[in-house]
């Protein structure tokens, strides 16, 4: 499945969502998660090499987002190399905020009018970009390549929620139904709403509910 799938960035929406939400977010933990769904993504001072990069450290560049300085011997070159920030964290955090109101939706109507407002502040035309020939080419709803991780992290993944929500015409997830987790999912499927975000939680309610029977 393609990085750039509409699936595939609602489920990398989930998985930043529950990395900022529910875990212990930081630089590091943010830009793991992000490269595990294809993005050039390190934290400011990550050594390259922990970034799965066996070059030099990467450091950020004065006012750009999106680049960073590699030494290859005596030599030094501007690389692309998008650096996550402790700030870029904190503002994450609140778009994931957002993104997991929508995911809450008691119904389809309210999920579309959460939807309809993150769209309405901040979506921009439709774009296509290849980043400068370093990815496929694929559509775009921020201002431009180099917007801050926030802004391109809520813009994407409404839009991705949004055009899920149509084709599915049901809110296209949830929040976990195990009182002790709550964490939010993805559900694409054809059959009942999903209840649990996985077969832990939902193995865990029902040995809980037996034995309250019992």
């Amino acid at each position: 499945m393609s990085v750039h799938s509409t699936r595939a960035m609602a489920e990398r929406a989930v998985d930043l969502c529950v990395a900022l939400l529910y875990e212990e977010p930081s630089a590091e933990s943010v830009a793991r998660v992000l490269r595990a769904h294809g993005e050039r993504a390190v934290a400011e001072g990550e050594p390259a090499e922990d970034a799965g990069d066996s070059r030099a450290e990467v450091m950020p560049v004065e006012g750009v987002r999106a680049e960073g300085v590699r030494a290859e011997g005596v030599r030094a070159e501007v690389a692309r190399a998008e650096v996550v920030r402790a700030d870029d964290v904190a503002a994450m955090r609140e778009a994931a905020g957002r993104l997991v109101e929508v995911l809450a939706a008691p119904g389809t109507d309210a999920a579309a009018g959460l939807l309809n407002r993150i769209l309405a502040e901040t979506a921009r035309p439709p774009r296509l970009t290849s980043h400068g020939g370093a990815s496929p080419w694929h559509v775009h709803v921020d201002a431009h390549d180099d917007v801050p991780w926030a802004e391109w992290f809520l813009a994407s993944s409404a839009m991705a929620l949004a055009v899920l929500l149509a084709d599915h015409q049901r809110v296209p997830g949830g929040l976990c139904a195990s009182a002790g987790c709550r964490r939010p999912y993805l559900d694409l499927g054809g059959g009942s709403p999903r209840r649990f975000c996985g077969t832990r939680c939902a193995t865990r309610e029902r040995v809980a509910a037996h034995r309250a029977r019992a």
